[in-house]
């Protein structure tokens, strides 16, 4: 595979996935997804059983391309929430268990991504976000859908109508991560976890994420659609399109309610 984006590792039934555009702090955009979709595929193909999601650099993801959604109409904005959702639908509904090893920001899409991961580890140094409403739009790659499910109703919203930052200890005492480690035990302790799953059963190991996503916990297409609709929506506002133009002016966003 040609990639620009992601480093793989391929080790015995497990792999390494590494956003591999530090110098952009992993930013989002459609290219990243669309080659993480490939590789979705491949792992299926090679009959991966775990699979470490981390990136490189201080950042696992910052976000979504906020410049290229300034430049969106509603319908582009539809499509990119939609390619996005459906992507990370194709994570949690893999035959493989995903481990975000969260090295550092973890924030709008880049949140958004570990959350569709099964099981979420994180450094010292990690920070997590649901930022999106300080730039006038929503979460659009299953945020809204996953948060909630995973820290609870109360405490998503909180997230995401106030936009904060949160540390990786409240992103434990949340339950959004199992474990926060020292920065330089993080990848360790991961990639051990991943070697510990290659030794069950993969079949098994999929039945037993498939039984649990039917409990409730997880997320079904129809629901990223309907973000898709919502997401677009932002940018048929005034303030949408304000929110995002800030972002890329690198000023505060004037709100005008409309």
């Amino acid at each position: 595979m040609d990639l620009q984006c992601f480093q793989i590792t391929m080790q015995k039934g497990w792999a390494l996935l590494e956003m591999a555009r530090p110098d952009k702090l992993n930013v989002i955009d459609e290219t990243v997804l669309t080659e993480l979709e490939t590789i979705l595929q491949h792992f299926k193909e090679e009959q991966v059983k775990a699979v470490v999601v981390t990136g490189q650099g201080k950042a696992f993801a910052a976000g979504a391309d906020v410049r290229a959604m300034a430049d969106m109409d509603c319908q582009a904005a539809k499509q990119f929430s939609a390619l996005g959702n459906r992507v990370f639908q194709a994570i949690e509904d893999h035959p493989a268990v995903f481990i975000a090893a969260v090295n550092g920001y973890a924030l709008g899409g880049g949140c958004e991504l570990a959350l569709a991961c099964d099981l979420r580890l994180a450094s010292e140094q990690a920070a997590f976000g649901q930022p999106e409403l300080n730039l006038g739009i929503i979460p659009g790659f299953g945020g809204t859908q996953r948060l909630p499910r995973i820290v609870g109703t109360a405490q998503a919203k909180e997230w995401i109508f106030t936009g904060k930052r949160f540390s990786a200890q409240e992103a434990l005492g949340s339950g959004l991560v199992s474990r926060v480690l020292p920065p330089e035990q993080l990848l360790l302790a991961a990639t051990e976890l991943a070697e510990e799953l290659a030794k069950k059963s993969g079949p098994i190991l999929t039945l037993a994420k498939r039984a649990i996503a039917a409990s409730g916990t997880g997320v079904s297409p129809s629901h990223g659609e309907q973000e898709a609709n919502f997401f677009s929506k932002c940018l048929a506002t005034e303030d949408g399109r304000e929110g995002l133009r800030a972002f890329v002016d690198k000023r505060d966003p004037i709100f005008k309610d409309r």
